[in-house]
């Protein structure tokens, strides 16, 4: 199994377009990217502070990082039906009731995505008017994120909402395929010396 088979969920699969594997393929390695270079960027931080010779522009580069991570997290959380989804209600239903709740759901999602994309896009906007410190860079860098997000969030949306439409949103999950898990040795093991 490829790396890429590891990061690309099948589960409910029938509400998701291959064509779209690619982009949550990409999505889920700029998340690993961006996480592992949050943390890289804290421990700097750190060390530098420690030894007395900070590097500022590392709190720069570490809240990129982090709202950049929250945002394109979320987006593929989206796709992946881990995030802004509401499994426990929709779940315990079936039939017609589920039908509803479901696309009840993804409309409420749709709703979250417009407003990132409008109300993100006019910070974007009025953020060319500060910035950042020491750097100089515009703080629209930072919230470009958000339209971003906005608008995977919403074509996420969209795919699971037509899929469930027309597939239906009820479909039974393959079994995962279970590793097997070493036995655990119980016996107490007798104390040496003391």
């Amino acid at each position: 199994m490829s790396i890429a088979d590891k990061l690309v969920l099948q589960r409910q699969r029938h509400l998701k377009w291959r064509s779209f594997d690619r982009l949550e393929l990409i999505l889920m390695i700029l998340c690993g990217v961006l996480c592992f270079g949050f943390s890289l960027s804290v421990t700097a931080d750190i060390v530098t502070r420690t030894l007395g010779h900070p590097w500022l522009w590392l709190q720069e580069v570490t809240s990129t990082l982090f709202i950049y991570a929250i945002f394109v997290g979320t987006a593929v959380a989206t796709r992946r039906n881990d995030h802004l989804y509401l499994t426990a209600v929709s779940e315990a239903m079936h039939g017609t009731p589920r039908v509803i709740v479901e696309i009840i759901i993804r409309i409420v999602v749709l709703g979250v995505a417009f407003c990132l994309i409008w109300f993100g896009y006019l910070n974007y906007l009025r953020g060319f008017g500060s910035f950042r410190l020491p750097s100089g860079t515009p703080i629209a860098s930072l919230y470009a994120a958000i339209p971003l997000s906005g608008v995977l969030i919403g074509l996420f949306a969209i795919e699971q909402l037509v899929n469930g439409i027309t597939k239906g949103f009820e479909h039974p999950e393959p079994p995962e395929e279970d590793l097997p898990i070493p036995p655990v040795d119980t016996s107490v093991q007798p104390r040496v010396g003391l």
